[in-house]
């Protein structure tokens, strides 16, 4: 679960916008983190909230946020996705999905204030980078999807860049051979930050051609069971098991790193005695 509260865009308007990606929600946390997300969402009068695929780890909670934060507006693929034991927050998923507060995104999708500027507000700087959707191998997952199969592959790949800064990158749970497949039909841009999709699990890793066309700075990996995760040797990593909550404090070529655990620490990044939030691990200069 991420989110990312905007400053200014490339025309210097105020962006005004708020938004989260995905949602993992529990009893043990929920409370604590809708309140983070209330506070700083707080002066934002856009939110938008961003779905890649509805397996239960990635729309855990949605229910319960949508009583704290109702959500406006929804952004995910169009699908038809169903499950034969609907669980209340795949319902409230379908139920966002189907309504008018969706909007669907695909390769190039345009829209304001999601990455287009007017003359009172910026665009947020998020691009669409995949899915085509007439691509076979898609179609296929959307299939998949719809016979209430595997959700994973209808993820799309969203990016986030920063005018001549930091340029973050998420695609979701795609699998190895979804990645293999469509991998000819990408054109993926150099990136600072990639986020592992499937939580960085070493079944599911981005095949060679992806790695070197992004040419990753950090790799952060998600929270499975360590026996589980593909560390990405020859790659700089933050893995999240250790490191806890990340929080990236992006300003013009410099993303300064903070984590929630107190002993956590890594050797790649330059130590500029930064103290905006707790735990400082160091900054990324790009």
């Amino acid at each position: 679960m991420f989110y990312i509260k905007h400053n200014t865009d490339s025309f210097t308007h105020n962006t005004d916008s708020f938004t989260i990606i995905e949602c993992n929600l529990y009893d043990e946390n929920k409370k604590r983190i809708m309140d983070e997300i209330l506070s700083e969402s707080s002066t934002k009068s856009i939110s938008r909230f961003i779905s890649t695929h509805p397996d239960d780890d990635h729309i855990a909670g949605i229910t319960y946020f949508d009583t704290r934060l109702p959500i406006v507006n929804f952004y995910c693929v169009a699908n038809e996705a169903i499950k034969l034991e609907p669980t209340e927050d795949f319902k409230k998923y379908c139920e966002l999905r189907d309504s008018s507060k969706a909007f669907f995104i695909e390769k190039g999708s345009k829209r304001k204030w999601l990455n287009e500027s007017d003359e009172t507000r910026g665009g947020a700087g998020i691009s669409v980078l995949w899915p085509i959707t007439a691509n076979e191998y898609y179609l296929q997952a959307l299939k998949d999807a719809k016979d209430g199969k595997s959700y994973n592959n209808i993820s799309p790949i969203i990016n986030y860049r920063v005018e001549d800064g930091v340029s973050v990158l998420w695609m979701g749970d795609m699998e190895s051979d979804f990645m293999d497949n469509i991998a000819d039909e990408l054109d993926l841009p150099k990136v600072n930050i990639l986020f592992a999709p499937h939580h960085g699990r070493k079944s599911i890793k981005v095949p060679k051609k992806l790695l070197d066309d992004m040419a990753p700075d950090e790799i952060i990996i998600g929270e499975a069971n360590s026996e589980y995760l593909n560390y990405y040797q020859g790659y700089n990593t933050i893995t999240q098991n250790s490191a806890g909550d990340v929080t990236l404090s992006c300003v013009g070529k410099k993303v300064h790193v903070y984590v929630s655990e107190e002993t956590y620490s890594v050797d790649f990044l330059d130590d500029e005695r930064m103290s905006e939030f707790e735990n400082y691990i160091g900054t990324l200069n790009i």
